[in-house]
């Protein structure tokens, strides 16, 4: 059975392969036909040579044709659109409609187009002109940049067509796409589209790069290497954090997105008002896809009350009538009954599920587990165990005081939402629990579950580690995701004519600048 070919400097070529792998079907549990290569060491090193040579080519290029790029590349994805559409379904079972086809991949080619937009404008760039001491500076581009895609969102984060690939691309930088093993043959269409895009756009053939699986040592390599820029991962705790020692000890930038429990508090007064409604709310939310959001809420904290109560009551009766949906691999499925294992044998509660579901193909019991604040604040780590799927965490106070406790024990997370009453009765336990919960978290919600992720400037899809490796940059929102590809570049009584367009005098395009304090 033949390998699928490495998509390297502009070429489908042959891999230097160490072994090979097939996806699956996770509504069928059975393999996909197809064959990809486990590449070595050798594939790696000559993506890496190519992705030096179109960096060189790209330094050259405008922001306008970096631009054409990106839209043209969008434009080649909705011409493929139903072939993606079912490969990603086949390879992950994730729905066909509305999940894949109304929603994700329409976001996906929205932000190749936002990102383009922010490459014509050379806002993201920053650029500061200092007249009196003629000193300036902008972003500008990092290098090869390796992209790591996650196995939930085959389109939206994929390694070569999600976000980390758009702000890459959008910075300057070639991109070295390392498919997710789940979904191989979805990422090779990507990549073909690609090629095409900057086929007719006249961009440098190695531009985007693409590799399905290497080992983990040849992985580690990879993020080290001298001539890589920065990487990008979205994945597991564990893979991710052996990928940032590697690259730590280089000294190259490696930006994470590992786990997240995303808490949710519910206040004493808003329960009172609408315990029944809010479950139904939190319900649909935390099984929604089968939980398989980073941002699924994860936990619940209450405070004691027949409200309370009420709540627990209506999401377990809620999580046992609903249907059970497919999760997105075996390991995903492995994984989650060995979290419930874990936070059971630390004592939570089973208000409803665990084991095996009835539904199709990989799947887990919709779960709702339950344990007091006490037993939370005794053993806090294990009790934030991620259960990534179709499962939360009910944990219930004494009081405003131990929900401020167990807030301070929390982990960085992507996510934090307070829901209080409109009428102002939660609003003193709110200013007690928002200022901690703002510390954890990187974007802060009320009254509003956090599944939903805008494609807006504004948004904050980061957070404290271990929801990533730096608070200070997001995965989601143009023009910030560009700035983690980019570099600060510094210009000391540089001549006019040796400048970056946008940092000289008699720039006349429409990105602002900072002069001398004013914005122009």
């Amino acid at each position: 059975m033949s390998k699928q070919p490495v998509f390297i400097a502009g070429e489908w070529r042959e891999s230097d392969a160490t072994g090979t792998f097939q996806s699956g079907n996770p509504a069928t549990k059975e393999p996909l036909p197809e064959v990809y290569p486990v590449s070595s060491w050798a594939d790696c090193d000559a993506a890496l040579d190519a992705a030096t040579t179109a960096f060189e080519e790209m330094r050259s290029l405008s922001g306008s044709q970096i631009a054409e790029f990106l839209e043209t590349f969008a434009n080649e994805i909705e011409s493929r659109a139903d072939e993606l559409v079912k490969w990603a379904n086949l390879e992950t079972a994730l729905p066909v409609s509305p999940r894949l086809a109304d929603v994700e991949l329409p976001r996906t080619t929205g932000q190749l187009r936002q990102a383009a937009a922010a490459a014509r404008s050379s806002n993201w760039t920053q650029p500061v002109i200092d007249s009196a001491n003629n000193i300036r500076s902008c972003y500008g581009a990092l290098g090869p940049v390796c992209v790591f895609g996650p196995n939930n969102f085959p389109f939206a984060f994929g390694s070569a067509s999600g976000g980390d690939f758009a702000a890459a691309i959008a910075a300057g930088n070639p991109v070295i796409a390392k498919a997710n093993s789940s979904h191989p043959g979805t990422t090779k269409v990507f990549a073909e589209c690609a090629s095409a895009a900057a086929e007719k756009t006249g961009m440098p053939s190695a531009i985007v790069q693409l590799i399905y699986r290497t080992s983990h040592d040849v992985g580690e390599r990879l993020v080290s290497d001298p001539r890589i820029g920065a990487t990008g991962y979205t994945g597991s705790r564990g893979a991710g954090l052996t990928l940032k020692k590697a690259a730590d000890a280089a000294g190259k930038p490696i930006y994470l997105e590992l786990s997240s429990v995303n808490p949710v508090v519910f206040l004493p007064a808003i329960l009172e008002e609408k315990a029944e409604e809010l479950a139904t709310e939190f319900a649909g939310s935390c099984l929604m896809g089968t939980g398989q959001f980073c941002t699924n809420p994860g936990m619940v904290v209450l405070i004691e009350s027949s409200a309370a109560e009420t709540f627990v009551t209506s999401v377990a009766k809620q999580f046992s009538e609903a249907g059970v949906g497919t999760l997105l691999s075996g390991a995903v499925e492995k994984s989650l009954h060995q979290s419930h294992a874990i936070l059971t044998e630390a004592g939570a509660e089973v208000c409803t599920g665990t084991g095996a579901g009835n539904g199709v193909g990989y799947c887990a019991a919709n779960t709702l587990l339950r344990i007091s604040g006490s037993q939370f604040l005794t053993n806090p780590e294990v009790m934030q165990t991620e259960a990534f799927g179709n499962s939360s965490l009910i944990v219930v106070t004494e009081s405003v005081t131990e929900a401020a406790a167990v807030l301070a024990r929390l982990e960085g997370n992507l996510t934090g939402c307070l829901y209080s009453a409109a009428d102002g009765k939660d609003d003193e336990a709110y200013h007690a629990l928002a200022p901690i919960l703002r510390q954890k978290v990187g974007r802060l919600l009320n009254d509003k579950m956090p599944t939903g992720v805008a494609v807006s400037p504004a948004m904050n899809h980061g957070g404290p580690y271990p929801a990533t490796g730096h608070p200070g940059f997001t995965a989601v929102g143009i023009p910030g995701s560009l700035l983690r590809f980019a570099m600060l570049q510094s210009y000391d009584n540089v001549r006019q004519d040796r400048l970056p367009e946008i940092l000289r005098d008699d720039y006349s395009g429409q990105a602002q600048r900072l002069i001398d304090g004013v914005w122009t």
